[in-house]
Protein backbone atom coordinates (compact mmCIF):
# COMPACT_ATOMS: atom_id res chain seq x y z
CA UNK A 1 0.00 0.00 0.00
CA UNK A 2 1.47 3.48 -0.36
CA UNK A 3 -0.05 6.73 1.08
CA UNK A 4 0.58 9.69 -1.02
CA UNK A 5 0.75 12.51 1.61
CA UNK A 6 1.95 15.65 2.92
CA UNK A 7 3.98 14.89 6.50
CA UNK A 8 2.84 18.71 7.18
CA UNK A 9 -0.71 18.10 7.01
CA UNK A 10 -2.60 16.74 10.01
CA UNK A 11 -5.18 15.21 7.39
CA UNK A 12 -2.28 13.15 6.17
CA UNK A 13 -0.62 11.94 9.31
CA UNK A 14 -3.94 10.49 10.56
CA UNK A 15 -3.59 7.53 7.99
CA UNK A 16 -0.05 6.98 9.10
CA UNK A 17 -0.95 7.20 13.03
CA UNK A 18 -3.49 4.38 12.32
CA UNK A 19 -1.27 2.22 10.27
CA UNK A 20 1.60 2.76 12.55
CA UNK A 21 -0.57 1.58 15.28
CA UNK A 22 -2.17 -1.28 13.85
CA UNK A 23 1.05 -2.35 12.29
CA UNK A 24 -0.20 -1.91 8.65
CA UNK A 25 2.77 -1.48 6.41
CA UNK A 26 2.99 1.37 3.40
CA UNK A 27 5.47 3.08 1.72
CA UNK A 28 5.04 6.77 1.89
CA UNK A 29 5.35 8.98 -0.86
CA UNK A 30 5.69 12.87 0.38
CA UNK A 31 3.56 15.51 -1.84
CA UNK A 32 4.72 18.98 -1.95
CA UNK A 33 1.21 20.64 -2.57
CA UNK A 34 2.82 23.92 -2.50
CA UNK A 35 4.70 22.79 -5.01
CA UNK A 36 1.61 21.52 -7.25
CA UNK A 37 2.58 17.89 -7.08
CA UNK A 38 -1.29 16.99 -6.20
CA UNK A 39 -2.26 19.13 -9.22
CA UNK A 40 0.27 16.87 -11.68
CA UNK A 41 -1.87 14.44 -14.68
CA UNK A 42 -0.10 11.24 -12.78
CA UNK A 43 -1.55 12.32 -9.18
CA UNK A 44 -4.79 13.35 -10.82
CA UNK A 45 -5.28 10.14 -12.01
CA UNK A 46 -5.35 8.79 -8.63
CA UNK A 47 -7.77 11.22 -7.29
CA UNK A 48 -9.39 13.86 -9.67
CA UNK A 49 -9.49 15.99 -6.94
CA UNK A 50 -6.24 16.36 -6.41
CA UNK A 51 -6.09 16.03 -2.93
CA UNK A 52 -3.94 13.89 -0.31
CA UNK A 53 -4.11 11.87 1.69
CA UNK A 54 -4.72 9.68 -1.15
CA UNK A 55 -3.85 5.70 -0.39
CA UNK A 56 -2.85 2.66 -3.31
CA UNK A 57 -3.62 0.24 -2.70
CA UNK A 58 -1.49 -2.96 -4.00
CA UNK A 59 -4.35 -4.06 -6.61
CA UNK A 60 -4.60 -0.48 -7.79
CA UNK A 61 -7.60 0.46 -6.19
CA UNK A 62 -7.69 3.99 -4.38
CA UNK A 63 -9.11 6.19 -1.84
CA UNK A 64 -8.91 9.53 -0.90
CA UNK A 65 -10.54 11.58 2.08
CA UNK A 66 -8.56 11.35 5.30
CA UNK A 67 -11.56 9.98 7.57
CA UNK A 68 -13.06 7.44 4.76
CA UNK A 69 -9.25 6.03 4.49
CA UNK A 70 -8.84 5.65 8.59
CA UNK A 71 -12.43 4.10 8.56
CA UNK A 72 -11.65 1.50 6.24
CA UNK A 73 -7.90 0.71 7.64
CA UNK A 74 -9.17 0.34 11.41
CA UNK A 75 -12.57 -1.46 10.15
CA UNK A 76 -11.84 -4.66 11.85
CA UNK A 77 -9.43 -3.00 15.20
CA UNK A 78 -10.09 -1.63 19.05
CA UNK A 79 -10.50 1.93 17.26
CA UNK A 80 -13.87 0.97 15.75
CA UNK A 81 -16.05 0.24 18.44
CA UNK A 82 -18.45 -3.09 18.18
CA UNK A 83 -21.61 -1.07 19.40
CA UNK A 84 -23.65 -0.18 16.98
CA UNK A 85 -24.71 3.50 18.92
CA UNK A 86 -21.30 3.79 20.45
CA UNK A 87 -19.42 3.36 16.35
CA UNK A 88 -22.32 5.87 15.33
CA UNK A 89 -21.68 8.68 17.89
CA UNK A 90 -17.82 7.89 17.11
CA UNK A 91 -19.07 9.04 12.66
CA UNK A 92 -20.33 11.87 14.25
CA UNK A 93 -17.07 13.08 15.93
CA UNK A 94 -15.70 12.13 12.01
CA UNK A 95 -17.91 14.43 10.40
CA UNK A 96 -18.16 17.12 13.10
CA UNK A 97 -13.93 17.18 12.63
CA UNK A 98 -14.56 18.09 9.04
CA UNK A 99 -17.39 20.16 9.21
CA UNK A 100 -17.06 22.03 12.33
CA UNK A 101 -13.10 21.82 13.44
CA UNK A 102 -11.02 21.49 10.37
CA UNK A 103 -11.85 24.40 8.45
CA UNK A 104 -11.03 26.42 11.38
CA UNK A 105 -8.53 24.59 13.22
CA UNK A 106 -6.64 23.72 9.96
CA UNK A 107 -7.23 27.01 7.95
CA UNK A 108 -5.62 29.34 10.75
CA UNK A 109 -2.45 26.73 10.41
CA UNK A 110 -2.60 26.13 7.04
CA UNK A 111 -2.04 30.47 6.54
CA UNK A 112 0.81 30.55 8.90
CA UNK A 113 2.56 27.58 8.33
CA UNK A 114 2.29 26.78 4.74
CA UNK A 115 1.58 30.35 3.66
CA UNK A 116 3.85 32.42 6.23
CA UNK A 117 1.69 34.78 7.18
CA UNK A 118 2.23 36.16 10.54
CA UNK A 119 -0.73 35.34 13.30
CA UNK A 120 -1.82 38.99 13.08
CA UNK A 121 -2.87 38.59 9.46
CA UNK A 122 -4.60 35.16 10.14
CA UNK A 123 -8.90 36.21 9.59
CA UNK A 124 -10.02 36.61 13.08
CA UNK A 125 -13.63 34.97 12.73
CA UNK A 126 -11.41 31.92 11.75
CA UNK A 127 -9.59 32.62 15.34
CA UNK A 128 -12.79 32.84 17.13
CA UNK A 129 -14.46 29.79 15.27
CA UNK A 130 -11.55 27.73 16.21
CA UNK A 131 -11.34 28.59 19.63
CA UNK A 132 -15.03 27.72 19.46
CA UNK A 133 -14.48 24.26 18.02
CA UNK A 134 -11.62 23.90 20.61
CA UNK A 135 -14.10 24.93 23.68
CA UNK A 136 -16.81 22.97 22.56
CA UNK A 137 -14.42 19.88 22.66
CA UNK A 138 -12.94 20.99 25.85
CA UNK A 139 -16.04 20.57 27.36
CA UNK A 140 -17.20 17.47 26.20
CA UNK A 141 -13.50 16.07 27.49
CA UNK A 142 -14.07 17.54 31.17
CA UNK A 143 -16.58 14.71 31.43
CA UNK A 144 -14.53 11.71 29.16
CA UNK A 145 -11.08 10.22 29.15
CA UNK A 146 -11.23 10.56 24.82
CA UNK A 147 -14.68 11.30 22.76
CA UNK A 148 -15.71 8.06 23.23
CA UNK A 149 -15.58 8.04 26.80
CA UNK A 150 -13.06 5.57 28.14
CA UNK A 151 -12.10 3.87 24.75
CA UNK A 152 -9.17 5.12 22.61
CA UNK A 153 -10.83 5.15 18.89
CA UNK A 154 -10.90 7.01 15.17
CA UNK A 155 -12.29 10.14 16.90
CA UNK A 156 -9.50 10.69 18.88
CA UNK A 157 -7.20 10.36 15.91
CA UNK A 158 -8.85 12.42 13.81
CA UNK A 159 -9.68 15.54 16.20
CA UNK A 160 -6.08 14.67 17.40
CA UNK A 161 -4.01 15.74 13.98
CA UNK A 162 -5.10 19.52 14.43
CA UNK A 163 -6.16 19.84 17.69
CA UNK A 164 -2.31 19.09 18.87
CA UNK A 165 -0.55 21.81 16.60
CA UNK A 166 -3.42 24.41 16.88
CA UNK A 167 -1.14 26.80 18.46
CA UNK A 168 1.05 26.94 15.22
CA UNK A 169 -1.87 28.81 13.73
CA UNK A 170 -2.94 31.39 16.49
CA UNK A 171 -5.15 29.17 18.61
CA UNK A 172 -3.58 28.77 22.31
CA UNK A 173 -4.25 26.10 24.29
CA UNK A 174 -3.65 27.86 27.52
CA UNK A 175 -7.65 28.05 28.49
CA UNK A 176 -8.46 24.72 27.90
CA UNK A 177 -6.89 22.01 30.55
CA UNK A 178 -9.23 18.85 29.45
CA UNK A 179 -7.67 19.42 26.04
CA UNK A 180 -4.73 19.44 26.82
CA UNK A 181 -4.89 16.23 29.12
CA UNK A 182 -6.55 14.29 26.45
CA UNK A 183 -3.86 15.48 23.82
CA UNK A 184 -1.33 14.34 25.90
CA UNK A 185 -3.14 10.92 26.24
CA UNK A 186 -3.91 10.67 23.15
CA UNK A 187 -0.63 10.79 22.02
CA UNK A 188 0.83 8.17 24.25
CA UNK A 189 -1.88 5.75 22.82
CA UNK A 190 -0.19 7.07 19.44
CA UNK A 191 3.20 6.20 20.94
CA UNK A 192 4.11 10.35 19.55
CA UNK A 193 6.36 12.43 20.55
CA UNK A 194 4.97 15.11 23.01
CA UNK A 195 4.16 18.14 20.74
CA UNK A 196 6.67 21.00 21.45
CA UNK A 197 2.98 23.84 20.23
Amino acid sequence: MKIHGDSNSGNCLKVKWVCDKLAISYDWIEIDILKGESRTGEFLRLNSAGQVPTVVFDDGRTLAQSNAIIKYLARDSELVPRDALVAAQMDAWLFWEQNSHEPFVAVCRFHTVYLGKPVSEVDPNLIKRGHAALGHMDRHLAGNRFMLGDTFSLADVALLAYTRVAPEGGLELSPYASLRRWIGESESELGLRRNAS
